[in-house]
């Protein structure tokens, strides 16, 4: 007969495994330099600094193909996809409502874009659309229309219509394909009986020659995004120069120290764990036992690595190994300083109640003069952040207040006859200048001394330069939401304010 084949007991043990602190710390520093170079690359290839003879940045040369001698064209532009002018809507409507006439008409002007640009190439069509609301005493024949400068109506400009039995006229509205840059168009509205009262508006697509993404410089700024009453350019070029040292230091340093804190949790809690194993030592119990029972007590972060102790010894792995262990995977110099000693006294035989209770005592002794030392720096931590904040104000009240006045009151021409318009303060004359210019250089100073007081701050907390790049992050942060919220405005990054669609006389009769 068979003898009936026993099964396998299979007993995984919960030893040490491979520590993959390390090697995630690794990862995110390699995709935090990745990212960074990335976005270091885009604020270079778009700054001044990479200014080709043609007047166009590195990047604008690279993604439409541009030879670094060759100068575009507009037509160039509109071949690229991020040249090409997109229109912008300007609007006109009459100051207040037209009453009691028959007929009535009102002149206007219409912007372009420069000659100059287009290089005596066609300009791109203007569309507008035109609409009206009229109410007349009695129902009525009633024409509106739009005119060119020669007096003549523009093609699809004239809509005509009876009103109502009520007076009123529907539906009013006419749409002109293109209408040129110039001067007196007019707008007339006749109807065979008494108006009462009528309004009208204008709708033109203006094109002004400068890229929807680029300022007036060529420089990248980004799609507009409105944001709670902010517009805001995320992309601009200028932002990538912060978020390029954000990147590269921040996460990896937020990650470490998420490590480093949970550590300290583990070590605040070890003189606990230490003394009360010592009490429940000498009350005679085994250390098998003493670990077991405490496994069920409360040590906050130290909880999981005491029950792994606990089932290490049940499992019969010696008192010396486990112990080791513990310290191998903490791996704090506090936590293996202690169970050096208590390995020590466990391999001599001594007494090591006493050297628990020691290792106890000298492990809340360290931890409170830590915590001594962290009280006593964060004064000097909240100096440094409000050193950095006052600096970061002023700079902004300087970029949005006083740069601005400056570059508006550069109206006269200089002595000199070289055209360039100046302020004069005494004996000083302060000449035309770039805002944007300014700009730049501001946001780079305050990038660069979040940089330095971050360092700073590490280096009087830890004794590491690389332990203030958490501080050095968020002050970058801080700086790109102020510049972004208040000091990039549309007329300080170079974009060019709409012209009206405006009128240029009274009203007429036709």
């Amino acid at each position: 007969m068979a003898r009936k084949k026993k099964e396998k007991i299979t007993v995984k043990l919960d030893l040490p495994k491979d520590d993959t602190t390390l090697t995630k710390l690794y990862a995110i520093l390699a995709v935090s330099i990745f990212l960074g170079l990335a976005s270091f690359t885009f604020w270079v290839t778009n700054s001044h600094f990479t200014t080709a003879p043609n007047n166009q940045p590195l990047f604008v040369n690279t993604v439409c193909g541009y030879a670094p001698d060759y100068v575009p064209t507009y037509a160039d532009n509109e071949s690229c996809s991020i040249l090409k002018d997109e229109p912008d809507t300007i609007v006109m409507t009459p100051e207040k409502s037209l009453t009691e006439f028959k007929k009535i008409g009102q002149y206007f002007n219409v912007p372009g874009m420069d000659d100059n640009i287009t290089a005596a190439q066609d300009q791109p069509d203007q569309r507008m659309v035109g609409t009206c609301e009229v109410e007349t005493s009695l129902p009525s024949s009633v024409t509106f229309r739009i005119k060119g400068p020669d007096g003549e109506v523009l093609r699809n400009g004239q809509f005509t219509d009876a009103t109502s039995s009520g007076g009123k006229l529907k539906d009013c509205r006419v749409e002109i394909d293109d209408v040129p840059k110039g001067n007196m168009y007019a707008v007339e509205i006749i109807s065979d009986e008494m108006v009462l009262e009528a309004s009208y508006r204008l709708e033109m697509d203006y094109y002004d020659g400068i890229p929807e993404n680029m300022n007036n410089e060529s420089q990248w700024i980004g799609p507009e995004v409105e944001l709670a009453g902010f517009s805001l350019r995320p992309t601009m070029f200028l932002n990538f120069f912060g978020l390029g040292f954000f990147i590269l230091f921040w996460p990896a340093s937020y990650y470490w120290d998420r490590v480093t804190e949970k550590t300290n949790r583990m070590e605040e809690k070890f003189p606990d764990f230490l003394r009360d194993l010592a009490e429940y030592w000498k009350g005679g119990l085994s250390m098998t036992v003493a670990v077991q029972t405490l496994a069920t007590s409360e040590y906050g972060a130290l909880n999981k690595e005491v029950k792994k102790m606990s089932d290490q010894l049940s499992w019969g792995v010696a008192f010396g190994d486990v112990i080791e262990m513990f310290a191998a995977r903490v791996g704090t110099p506090l936590v293996q300083r202690a169970i050096s000693l208590i390995s020590e006294a466990n391999r001599a035989g001594g007494k090591i109640s006493d050297i628990l209770v020691t290792a106890a005592n000298d492990s809340r002794e360290i931890k409170f003069l830590e915590g001594e030392r962290k009280r006593s720096i964060s004064s000097y931590i909240s100096v440094i952040w409000t050193s950095y904040g006052v600096f970061l104000g002023v700079i902004v009240v300087l970029a949005k207040v006083f740069i601005p006045a400056i570059a508006g009151s550069n109206s006269e021409p200089s002595d000199d006859g070289d055209g360039g318009g100046g302020q004069q303060l005494g004996n000083m004359v302060i000449r035309n200048i770039e805002p944007l210019f300014f700009l730049t250089i501001f946001y780079y100073g305050v990038t660069m001394q979040a940089l330095g007081n971050g360092a700073m701050a590490g280096l009087m907390s830890t004794g590491r330069f690389t332990s203030g790049m958490k501080h050095s992050g968020m002050m970058i942060l801080l700086a790109v939401l102020c510049f972004n919220l208040i000091v990039f405005s549309p007329d300080l990054i170079g974009i060019t304010t709409l012209p009206a669609l405006k009128l240029s006389a009274g009203t007429y009769v036709p």
